[in-house]
């Protein structure tokens, strides 16, 4: 069978309580001591770089970010390569948040460029995120060196093991059942994105309730079949 690659999010919307930590604890430790809560008015303004490979969750973390602020009734300037007419800076955001900086156009390098700016004189944030270091992005050198001033986390992605600990516990949660068959055939013949796996268990979970049978693989296969 050919591997389905299921991009899906999180239903219940990316967070930094839904983030599986793992070798990342630092960084989201110190992304959750960032945002504060409601009566949070003070932020450090120095910025936070985030990088590694696909699967990492560095997009989750920013989306997170960005959820956790617009609930607490803030605002965010929001930037990555699918943007296609940025706004205008707006004085009125709690903070600027830039993903995929490594693919961003010279357009996009130069309005990035020019929200870091207005966001460092008026001592907000940037929060933003990239496949590589610092020192390895190809963009232009003065926003290179200010996306590396500050604080600068290597994502990992979660080890095999790792996701298969994470998923167990979040069936146990639910009260499925995931033999050794079906959680080897989740993590060959999907995304092995924690995210997309995440999302496939709940799938799996409601299917199993509606159609009042285990979780098995030829319950999985039906359900792909009809959805």
């Amino acid at each position: 069978m050919q591997q389905l690659v299921l991009d899906m999010g999180l239903p219940t919307g990316p967070s930094l309580k839904n983030f599986c930590a793992g070798p990342n604890e630092a960084a989201v430790a110190h992304l959750t001591l960032w945002l504060g809560d409601a009566t949070s008015t003070l932020r450090s303004p120095v910025p936070t770089y985030l990088w590694g490979g696909n699967g990492c969750g560095k997009t989750h973390l920013l989306q997170a970010l960005r959820a956790a602020l617009q609930q607490q009734g803030e605002s965010v300037g929001w930037l990555d390569p699918n943007v296609q007419a940025p706004p205008e800076f707006d004085e009125n955001w709690a903070c600027v948040l830039m993903d995929d900086v490594h693919a961003f156009n010279t357009e996009l390098q130069h309005v990035a460029f020019n929200w870091f700016v207005h966001a460092q004189t008026l001592q907000l944030a940037v929060l933003a995120a990239g496949s590589l270091p610092p020192a390895d992005l190809k963009l232009r050198d003065d926003l290179r060196t200010r996306l590396g001033w500050g604080h600068v986390f290597a994502l990992q992605a979660l080890s095999e093991p790792e996701r298969r600990a994470v998923l167990r516990q979040a069936a146990d949660t639910r009260g499925i059942f995931l033999t050794n068959e079906v959680m080897d055939f989740m993590l060959t013949r999907f995304s092995r994105d924690l995210g997309s796996l995440m999302e496939l268990l709940d799938l799996m979970d409601g299917y199993a309730l509606q159609t009042q049978r285990a979780v098995t693989i030829p319950l999985i296969k039906t359900m792909m079949d009809n959805t």
